[in-house]
């Protein structure tokens, strides 16, 4: 797919340490407001923050779509963004503005996929389907590394050619590498055996009893949840606080790795209930024991 000349549509996040480190190498991209429901205005719900971001994406696309080669989003969680979590709208509502503005949706779900939020591909939850898809992680349980681009028939018949220069070329030495793939075979097995995303449910339900006494912490800000991911802010001025945290986490042993002033958990799923006490307890007493 040719992108010269093309602007990219990223829907913001929060951080742009990710980004600026490698400025000079990206092609022109355009960071448009985040639906997190943060920055919702008093009195409007998380819906109505996603309502809104679509119209500022709406008037965007109008002015700009000829210039736009596809939009870009982190579905329901953008992880990067400090766990900017928001409202499924805002996912049906792009689908619907790309399709009619000629746009494609490219959906990152390598944090959020695989039952993370809730649903095994984030996208359902809004009833949405992503011109491409970019899945990891999860896709082989950790064991081993892969990552998968998927995309739809039309844009795949574009690169079909017997010309060798009209292929999509790019590739790496490990390209389908087999045993990475018998891999997420594998997992995805266990998800229909085990019926992963039913007691994923069951465990996100159990944490979040377990989370209430941090959610009530008097220096935790907007506490949320989405499926198997947790994160709060933490009301802190020392700059120093995600090095202070995460030494503390690990002298109870718990690997936390705040990003900025924001704690998040992400289990894996075979988490146990004496498991979720020690992570909510150990979080608890980091923040009692906080100057």
């Amino acid at each position: 797919m040719a992108i010269t000349g093309r602007r990219w549509g990223v829907v913001g996040h929060r951080r742009s340490l990710f980004r600026d480190t490698y400025a000079a190498l990206l092609g022109q991209s355009t960071q448009l407001p985040s639906p997190d429901w943060r920055n919702a205005r008093p009195g409007e719900s998380a819906e109505a923050v996603a309502l809104r971001v679509a119209g500022e994406l709406e008037t965007y696309l109008a002015a700009r779509h000829a210039q736009t080669a596809a939009l870009i989003v982190e579905p329901l969680v953008q992880a990067a963004g400090a766990m900017a979590m928001y409202h499924a709208r805002f996912l049906h509502e792009a689908r619907a503005l790309c399709d009619r503005y000629g746009v494609h949706l490219i959906a990152d779900e390598i944090a959020v996929g695989f039952g993370r939020t809730g649903s095994f591909l984030a996208c359902e939850q809004a009833g949405i389907r992503a011109d491409f898809l970019c899945l990891s992680k999860g896709i082989t349980g950790g064991y081993l590394p892969l990552s998968v681009t998927m995309t739809s028939n039309d844009i795949y018949r574009a690169f079909y050619d017997d010309e060798m220069a009209r292929g999509f070329l790019h590739s790496h030495s490990y390209t389908g590498n087999a045993l990475a793939c018998r891999a997420a075979l594998a997992v995805l097995d266990i998800f229909a055996e085990d019926d992963v995303i039913a007691a994923n449910r069951v465990k996100s339900a159990q944490m979040s009893v377990r989370c209430q006494k941090i959610a009530q912490h008097p220096r935790v800000r907007q506490f949320r949840n989405t499926g198997m991911i947790w994160a709060f802010d933490v009301e802190t001025e020392d700059a120093s606080f995600p090095r202070k945290f995460y030494s503390a986490a690990l002298e109870r042993e718990l690997l936390l790795r705040p990003l900025g002033n924001t704690v998040y958990f992400m289990p894996p799923y075979v988490i146990e209930e004496d498991q979720m006490d020690m992570l909510a307890g150990g979080t608890c007493a980091i923040l009692d024991a906080m100057e």
